[in-house]
């Protein structure tokens, strides 16, 4: 496989500064697009009647600056982009059709994998695999591990967070959960395991489609609570009330909501699998594999503050570390000035 370069993590170098590129990119996943929209580009969102998934346009429930423009499909040819971040495989059909320019051929683009492999795991086989005009950027080494990228260039640039503020404070003697479509996705996000863990504190979900998750588990307020669809600055204020953050997925791509947790200060209890052990430093938390060292783990947290904020305080200098904001554009924008220069 011919790779990129990665740089390490923490290197803040923002190689591309002075080139402002006019970048199309779809609105699929809010928290990183919010982090990537922040850099020093213009940013196109295609927007549609609808507002289905081709065309959500600008988010609504996070902040994002004014160089982020909404733009009509048939107005795309006008537009004249330097550049397409491709994010799903037919993305590049709609580039073809709404702008009359090859992604890779005639327009520099480059396709950003947010998520673990899927299918016949560990030999699933990427769509962009076989050619050689379009380098696939994941998200996580794990992602580069696990897909077969074939003979693409492939490099990971790591998660970028815009620091919410130390905010926690931990007074609500609950767990914290945030998995968007839980009763939909199930195993994969851990949804089986908010029974358990609930039974030894009490857990609060957030996100989106949670509303229906206390009848699917038989489970009263009590023990467990939904807030559908929270604004992400509200979410933040929220999430850093609560005396500790649980990460339950099993598998997929690492969750922003676990790094956004950390740098609002949260004591973390995470699954051991996909990225999550390489992201959770010692002292941070309890990442484990064994449901009952998480149940151990987030009584123990509930039931001893001060041992929450100091971990809390570990999981925060880290995430500031080595998911920061100016490492993330930095690296994104010395590769998108390479594929625009290449192209």
């Amino acid at each position: 496989m011919r790779s990129v370069a990665a740089r390490p993590p923490g290197r803040v170098e923002r190689s591309g500064e002075g080139q402002r590129l006019k970048i199309l990119l779809w609105h699929v996943h809010g928290s990183w697009t919010t982090a990537f929209v922040h850099g020093d580009h213009e940013y196109v969102v295609p927007v549609t009647a609808d507002r289905g998934p081709d065309g959500v346009g600008r988010a609504r429930t996070w902040d994002w600056p004014s160089s982020v423009r909404e733009v009509a499909p048939d107005r795309l040819r006008d537009e004249n982009v330097d550049l397409v971040v491709l994010q799903r495989p037919h993305e590049a059909d709609l580039v073809m059709s709404w702008t009359g320019r090859q992604p890779g051929q005639d327009l520099a683009a480059v396709y950003c994998e947010h998520n673990t492999p899927g299918g016949d795991v560990p030999f699933t086989r990427h769509p962009l695999a076989g050619q050689s005009d379009i380098p696939v950027v994941h998200v996580t080494s794990f992602n580069s591990l696990f897909w077969d990228c074939g003979s693409a260039a492939t490099t990971v640039i790591e998660h970028g967070i815009i620091d919410p503020g130390h905010l926690y404070t931990g007074e609500i003697a609950r767990a914290a959960v945030c998995i968007n479509d839980p009763v939909r996705r199930g195993r994969a996000v851990g949804t089986d395991l908010l029974a358990p863990l609930s039974g030894a504190v009490p857990i609060d979900v957030f996100g989106m489609r949670v509303d229906g998750l206390q009848g699917a588990l038989g489970l009263d307020p009590g023990r467990l609570r939904t807030y559908d669809d929270v604004a992400q600055h509200e979410m933040h204020a929220a999430l850093a009330r609560r005396r500790v953050y649980v990460h339950t997925s099993r598998w997929t791509s690492l969750g922003l909501s676990l790094l956004e947790a950390m740098h609002l200060g949260m004591p973390v209890v995470a699954l051991a699998t996909t990225e999550a052990p390489m992201a959770v430093p010692d002292g941070a938390g309890v990442v484990s594999t064994r449901i009952d060292d998480l149940v151990h783990a987030v009584s123990m947290y509930v039931a001893e503050p001060e041992r929450a904020h100091l971990a809390g305080t570990v999981a925060r200098t880290h995430a500031l570390s080595r998911y920061g904001l100016q490492r993330f554009l930095g690296d994104w924008d010395r590769l998108l000035g390479e594929s625009v220069q290449a192209r």
